[in-house]
């Protein structure tokens, strides 16, 4: 497990409340005022659910959890949820009825998501993260005992008011009773929550806003207890499109399906009209130093300094410093300006499937038609006039001889980088021949 990075709040802010109105974490609150009080006053217990509808979270999800961060050095305790019952139902998109998964794979997803919240929340101290499954509290319910006890604080209309039940019930499809009856299942949890450990805040996204509600109103009427929710904004792309599993273009937190240098390559490339923003989400650089890098932006965007900062910090937290080193010593390497032997091969993989140009081959592969497959060059004879040139390379060792294979320039015996001139790459992989040999 990544040991959990070193970080603090912004001493600029001394209420947790202003530092999140600063980063622009808060979208959408109960009540401001109220929220502010409590959040500068004595320690309270707060929650917010993460569905097991993937074996991962992604950076939808991290941006939840970094809040989560933020009001845990602040001295509060969080209770980090994994819906074992709610990702058997699934949360109604605005668009068409999820599909549902076997109980089993839920079931491991719910493992694999708690290991990984722990790696951004502490553990130890005096407010420990504490992991809940609220499958724990729904699978002794009966049907009569929900409706008894809970469904009847529900008003049909409001429940059909909700965006996604309202979006759902103007298309075609419209929306089965178990996703519609969501709302009242994460109204369920935060009650519970109350009820066992004096939870009064749940956190989520903005398009959460709906189920978060219906957990306070479902407190005040059956408790008589005004407890509170925050809603934060949803995190877009420069084109205001949404990272998340749902848009197709997630990004995930397991190193397995996002890699350190893809995830540094991620944060690296993004727009100057975002970045800023970004930084203020994503990492705990005190506002005096965004404030430099927003300025640095400005002055100097050609020196994508903020992007840079961005990358390191937020690949940093996300996958430990070590890893990082590795991604940016990467990074450097593949332009020539550090030494691909030197990386690990993970590193070095991930590296090489960044490329836009691709090829296959086998250990003994001729560096000539490896040129032309890639693309590097449109013809044989182009190719062996750009080696006579001296702007060939393999693994950044110059080609000078037109009949040079890949043997013996493999990295762990399997991956090189080809490169014509200074800047056009491709990745070769030799691997699958590379094993048969």
């Amino acid at each position: 497990m990544t040991e959990l990075a070193p970080i603090q709040l912004d001493p600029a802010f001394p209420n947790v409340w202003d530092e999140l109105q600063y980063r622009g974490s808060v979208h959408v609150s109960t009540d401001p005022e109220a929220l502010r009080f409590l959040l500068g006053g004595a320690p309270i217990t707060f929650y917010c659910g993460f569905d097991p509808t993937a074996p991962s979270l992604h950076l939808g999800n991290l941006a939840q959890l970094i809040i989560m961060r933020r009001l845990q050095l602040a001295g509060h305790r969080p209770l980090a949820l994994v819906g074992g019952s709610t990702g058997l139902i699934g949360d109604p998109k605005p668009t068409a009825e999820r599909q549902l998964n076997d109980r089993e794979t839920v079931a491991e997803w719910v493992t694999y998501l708690g290991e990984q919240m722990l790696r951004f929340l502490s553990a130890e101290g005096d407010n420990p993260v504490e992991l809940v499954n609220n499958l724990d509290w729904t699978a002794p319910m009966s049907t009569v005992d929900f409706l008894r006890e809970i469904g009847k604080h529900f008003r049909v209309g409001t429940m059909l008011r909700k965006d996604a039940v309202a979006s759902r019930m103007e298309s075609e499809e419209g929306i089965s009773y178990a996703e519609f009856s969501y709302q009242v299942l994460q109204g369920l949890d935060f009650r519970e929550l109350f009820l066992r450990y004096g939870c009064i805040m749940q956190l989520g996204g903005s398009d959460q806003w709906g189920n978060l509600t219906a957990g306070t109103e479902l407190i005040r009427k059956a408790e008589g207890v005004h407890a509170h929710a925050l809603g934060s904004p949803l995190v877009t792309d420069a084109d205001g499109k949404k990272f998340g599993k749902s848009e197709g273009n997630a990004v995930w937190l397991d190193p397995q399906l996002t890699t350190p240098y893809a995830m540094y390559q991620f944060w690296l490339n993004q727009d100057d009209a975002i970045v800023v923003q970004l930084l203020k989400t994503f990492t705990f650089l005190p506002s005096s130093r965004i404030e430099e890098l927003a300025q640095a932006t400005a002055d100097a965007p050609f020196r994508r300094e903020a992007q840079k900062e961005l990358a390191l910090q937020a690949t940093s937290f996300i996958h430990g410093e070590p890893a990082t080193q590795q991604a940016i010593a990467a990074s450097h390497a593949l332009f020539g300006a550090g030494d691909l032997q030197a990386l690990g091969e993970d590193t070095l993989a991930a590296a090489v499937a960044s490329l836009d140009k691709q090829a296959t081959a086998t250990p003994d592969a001729p560096v000539l038609q490896l040129l032309q497959e890639t693309g590097l060059v449109d013809s044989l004879s182009d190719a062996r006039r750009a080696i006579a040139q001296g702007g060939v390379s393999v693994n950044n060792q110059r080609i000078d001889d037109p009949a040079a294979t890949l043997e013996g320039r493999l990295l762990h015996g399997r991956y090189a980088v080809l490169r014509r001139g200074k800047k056009t790459l491709a990745g070769v992989d030799a691997g699958l021949d590379a094993a048969r040999a």
